[in-house]
């Protein structure tokens, strides 16, 4: 009995080292933590020129905005996802370092390929929904699209990124029926979500 058991850990343990050899497993649960503030400040700009210029996003579904006021929120996720982009960048290099791991190889290339196909398909279609003035599906569109990416890149890297991208789908599928809480649900499925799985993930593997 004690036999078995011990080839069956052994079968187990290869199969953790083959699965880690084949995935991106650098990953910073902090780079999710910097994004996630990086999304909360975001946030917090947009609804501070809202009220600023007096609009009532809720209530008006975008549609009092004018060109001006829509460049300016694109503007900032613009930046949001920029200084996430590079806090990724920055704490994942530092974590592979730290692991003795490369930075960039086969694995890092085919979890970006998975991760920025869908991504820029998402940012493509916001595009035209912004040409044609639906400026109320533009959050639950890029929650959904972005929920696919990582559902899409889950498969080369860590699985819990898997559970992060069904939380983004199911917020964005949600905050599609109520269109008066796009801008919240964006600060939580971009802000909120990643903080706390940024915080999991860095005490489960980090710490």
């Amino acid at each position: 009995m004690n036999q078995q058991q011990d080839q069956l850990a052994t079968l187990h343990e290869i199969r953790n080292i083959m699965s880690r050899s084949s995935r991106f497993i650098s990953l910073s649960g902090l780079s999710g933590v910097a994004a996630g503030v990086s999304a909360l400040l975001g946030a917090a700009v947009v609804k501070w020129y809202l009220v600023t210029h007096q609009i009532n996003y809720t209530q008006s579904l975008g549609r009092n905005l004018t060109s001006e006021s829509v460049l300016f929120m694109a503007a900032v996720a613009v930046l949001v996802f920029i200084l996430a982009l590079c806090s990724a960048t920055y704490f994942t290099a530092r974590n592979a370092r730290r692991t003795n791991h490369q930075v960039w190889d086969s694995k890092t290339e085919r979890m970006l390929v998975n991760l920025f196909i869908p991504l820029a398909a998402g940012g493509v279609f916001c595009a035209v929904l912004l040409y044609h003035n639906l400026l109320y599906l533009v959050a639950p569109v890029m929650l959904v699209f972005y929920g696919l990416s990582l559902l899409n890149a889950s498969k080369y890297t860590l699985n819990e990124i898997r559970y992060l991208g069904l939380s983004e789908i199911i917020l964005g599928l949600l905050s599609s029926f109520f269109l008066g809480y796009g801008l919240l649900a964006w600060t939580v499925g971009f802000g909120v979500l990643h903080i706390v799985y940024g915080t999991l993930m860095y005490f489960r593997y980090e710490r």
